[in-house]
């Protein structure tokens, strides 16, 4: 290890923004997989089909969408894989960056499991609730790599700073908390809908309408908690990045709504289910992030 370069603390950011773009990019690609519906465009895993491990021309499209996607998750298990080798470089230099070696095991660590979970999918032919299971997930993978950008952050040598107000922490979490439900059932309504990724498919069976109700109810409360935890941060002082994460949250999640009430109003063109796919990913990265802001000062380089 010790031969391998020191990494600089830029080179630790890029990685940590490159994990954080590959396991929301994977999030889009997917929907694309299933908008397209190319779920079963490989009939097998891990084989593309029997006998060949990639799509054939035979396959068409459809092998040639979901085939590329498989590739993508190459791509991602690559950059966690830099990532956590230049951290395991750091320790066992006099700069270690031990903040960073969880989060960076977990993201390579559930690239494989990730991978059996997609050829579960296949194998059942794509039952809804195990494609929730696996964006859901890439969901938290996001969430994980949020958290590790703003770690990379910290100067090195920094000592970490709490805010140090307990409620506000709090309605951090409680906001987190709003934001995974709402990001759930918004899955659940997905695995209702029409865009199974195969016209064979099975469905939850669940009426899309009730559960698209409870999804916008659900998005309703968050955007309400989303305002006080802003407020309650200005109110206070607005420490740190408090206030600020909690209006770039605000913003996302009125964009989000609006492309949520269109997509319903239109019935559900594939392109802005797509767009309301990226949309959950940046949620998830804006709610992480607001819940981070209530917990850490902004670091600043040690004098």
């Amino acid at each position: 290890m010790r031969r391998l370069p020191l990494p600089s603390e830029a080179t630790l950011r890029r990685l940590a923004v490159a994990s954080l773009v590959t396991q929301a990019g994977i999030i889009v690609t997917g929907g694309a997989v299933r908008l397209t519906d190319s779920g079963l465009g490989c009939p097998d895993w891990p084989h593309c089909t029997a006998g060949s491990l990639a799509a054939t021309p035979e396959m068409g499209m459809h092998g040639a969408i979901e085939f590329g996607n498989r590739l993508l998750t190459f791509v991602v298990g690559a950059v966690a894989f830099a990532m956590l080798v230049a951290v395991l470089r750091t320790l066992t230099s006099d700069r270690p960056r031990r903040d960073l070696l969880v989060l960076s095991a977990v993201l390579l660590g559930v690239v494989p499991a990730q991978a059996v979970i997609g050829g579960i999918t296949v194998w059942t032919d794509l039952n809804p609730w195990v494609v929730m299971f696996h964006f859901l997930v890439s969901a938290v993978l996001v969430g994980v790599a949020t958290v590790l950008v703003r770690r990379t952050q910290r100067p090195l040598g920094a000592v970490p700073a709490r805010v140090g107000q307990p409620w506000l922490e709090r309605l951090g979490l409680l906001t987190l908390v709003v934001t995974a439900a709402a990001v759930y059932l918004g899955a659940v309504v997905t695995g209702s809908g029409p865009h199974a990724g195969d016209p064979d498919s099975k469905r939850t069976g669940l009426d899309v309408a009730v559960m698209t109700h409870a999804h916008a109810d659900a998005v309703m409360l968050l955007i309400g908690v989303s305002l006080g935890l802003y407020f309650a941060a200005r109110a206070i002082g607005s420490p740190g990045r408090a206030a600020r994460a909690a209006a770039v949250l605000i913003a996302v999640e009125l964009a989000q709504g609006l492309v949520g009430l269109v997509q319903y109003r239109l019935e559900l063109p594939e392109l802005l289910v797509g767009l309301h796919m990226l949309g959950a990913a940046l949620l998830v990265m804006a709610a992480t992030d607001a819940w981070y802001a209530t917990r850490w000062l902004p670091s600043r380089r040690p004098a």
